[in-house]
This record gives structure tokens, sequence and C-alpha cells, in this order.
């Protein structure tokens, strides 16, 4: 019978390696034969910071503070715009069109420090993001005919407060594409374990990637990097801690 598992990914920090940052970069993977709320919730047990997310229902049973990805909010619309045809505008070009001048801040602030974020997006994001609060008041009730636009209205809708929660800290991203990158190898990978038989197996590989994929985004040779952990954990008493990637000198 067909089994049914599941990767989670939690990533920190940036996804190459910044002077002086004071979040590690890390990419962490962790197998589970479910899907459910429980996996998590246990794993970020007592975690009360924020949490970057997709519109997955069970990341509001953690304690975390939820940040929306704004990279999914314009998904939905770029699937509706696809039912409006080729060539032709509509509603959906609309906020697609707010949508893209927020990510047009988010580059023209990409290297500022944390604070000129802050204050950048309440200068000019923030006028963005209340002309798609008007074109959802405006509009949502009356639309008829495009389910994937109500159906991209609606997301936007259910998804607002934590959407526009990116705005209280110069910090936080506008989507989730940290993790969304960090997700790709094993996409990319997937054909070659058709044939995985075991749990063990698929723990031991949560746990190599983890290792590499963390590697990768200090700037490491994950090559490199494993010999020299494995060269280090042969002495009698090793240095645990200068093996973390983001303590090792290059």
């Amino acid at each position: 019978d067909k089994v049914n598992s599941y990767m989670w990914v939690y990533c920190s920090g940036q996804d190459s390696p910044v002077p002086n940052h004071p979040v590690p970069n890390i990419v962490l993977y962790d197998f589970h034969n479910s899907r459910a709320a429980t996996c998590v919730v246990d794993y970020l047990n007592g975690y009360q910071g924020y949490l970057h997310v997709d519109g997955y229902q069970a990341y509001g049973k953690t304690q975390a503070t939820l940040v929306g990805c704004w990279a999914h909010a314009r998904r939905k619309f770029i699937e509706a715009k696809k039912l409006q045809g080729k060539h032709k505008a509509g509603k959906a070009d609309v906020v697609l069109s707010l949508i893209q001048k927020l990510y047009g801040v988010e580059s023209r602030i990409k290297d500022k420090s944390i604070d000129e974020k802050y204050t950048a997006r309440q200068a000019d994001s923030l006028p963005i993001i209340n002309k798609l609060n008007t074109w959802l008041e405006e509009n949502q009730r009356h639309l008829v005919g495009n389910s994937k636009l109500i159906e991209a209205a609606n997301y936007l809708t259910n998804q607002w407060h934590k959407l526009i929660r990116y705005l209280d800290d110069g910090r936080l991203s506008i989507d989730n594409n940290r993790a969304e990158r960090a997700v790709k190898p094993f996409v990319i990978g997937r054909k070659n374990w058709l044939f995985s038989q075991t749990t063990n197996g698929a723990h031991a590989s949560a746990t190599l990637y983890s290792i590499v994929e963390t590697a990768k985004v200090n700037g490491l040779i994950p090559f490199d990097y494993v010999n020299a952990c494995l060269d280090e954990l042969c002495k009698p008493e090793p240095d645990i801690d200068s093996l973390l990637p983001w303590n090792v000198k290059k």
C-alpha cells in the first residue's frame, strides 16, 4: 500500500552569509509520516517568535506569531488572470500590479538596515497595502464567474492579518520564499527515493540534507565541510561548537 510521507522544512537567517547577522543561517528538515498539526506544534513547542508560513491552518495551532506569504497570494491572482484570457485586462491585473509595487519596495531596500526597512515600508508599502484593502472592500462581495479570482480574493482576506505583519518589523520578509527554495533539493531528487522503504532511512536523509544545505547557505563547500566534521569528531575531545557552519573559518 502507498504510504504518504512528508518532509517539513524550517529555515532561519538568510540564503547566504551576511556579515554580523544576528540570526544563523539554518536549513533543517524534519521527516514525518503525517502532515498533522502535531508535527509542527511539537517541534516548535514553546516557540513564540515570528514564523513565516503559507496558508496551511496547522501553523495557527502553534504559539508563534505568524507572518504570511505574498508570493502565495500573488500566485493565486496569476491563476485568476489566466482565466481572463490573453491580452485581456481585468480585476486580477489591478491586484497583481499593486503586489508588484510591494515587491518593488522590497527590491529597493534589500540592502538597508532593519530600521531603514521598517521606515521605508511604513512610508512606501503601507499606502499600497491600503489600496489593496480598499480593492477587497469594494470588489470581493461582487465577484462572480471567475472562480479562481473569487478563490484568490478569499485567500487574501483570510490571510490578510498575516500578510500585512511584515510591515511591523524590518527583520521580516515579504514572503516565505526562503523555505520554498529550501524545498527544491527534495523536489528535484524525489524520483530517486521511489524505492526507499524505511522510516529510518528517511530520517537519515533529513539529517544529511540539513547538514549539507545549512553548509551551503553559510558559504561552505559541503564535501570539504563534511570531511572537516569527520576529522574533528575523530578526536578524543572534539570541539563541537567549532563545527557549527556559521562558526567555521573559511
